[in-house]
């Protein structure tokens, strides 16, 4: 297996993550990732395929992200890395379909809409 690529994407986040064997070290934007996602929920987003697939400390992977928060960030990471592991081996498309992590999250934010405050919201109504 040499360099294996893949694209994530969560709301405006967009990863892509570039797959290697290795001994587990995930850098994101030439950090390490427990650097770049702070918390614990976020580190386990970003493990969650590996888990998975049983492949914990089996690939290095370095991770381009922008756009969009940092909890975005994070599940686009992992949605890249899913498919990465699904380039990697066949095997793994079964594991990670079943957890739904190889499935795009289509979840956007609403536009705004004229004469509105926001997407849904209204002004507020004056009976008199």
């Amino acid at each position: 297996m040499e360099l294996v690529n893949a694209t994530g994407r969560r709301k405006t986040a967009v990863a892509r993550v570039y797959l290697t064997k290795g001994k587990g070290n995930i850098v994101v934007n030439k950090k390490d990732y427990k650097v770049f996602f702070p918390t614990t929920v976020l580190q386990g987003k970003v493990q969650q395929a590996f888990v998975a697939t049983s492949s914990v400390d089996n690939y290095d992977v370095k991770v381009n992200v922008y756009g969009g928060g940092i909890t975005g960030q994070a599940e686009a990471v992992r949605h890249a890395i899913s498919r990465a592991l699904v380039k990697v081996s066949a095997e793994n498309k079964p594991l990670l379909k079943v957890t739904s992590l190889l499935t795009r999250d289509p979840r956007m934010v609403e536009r705004k809409k004229p004469g509105r405050p926001k997407a849904r919201k209204k002004f507020q109504f004056s009976k008199r």
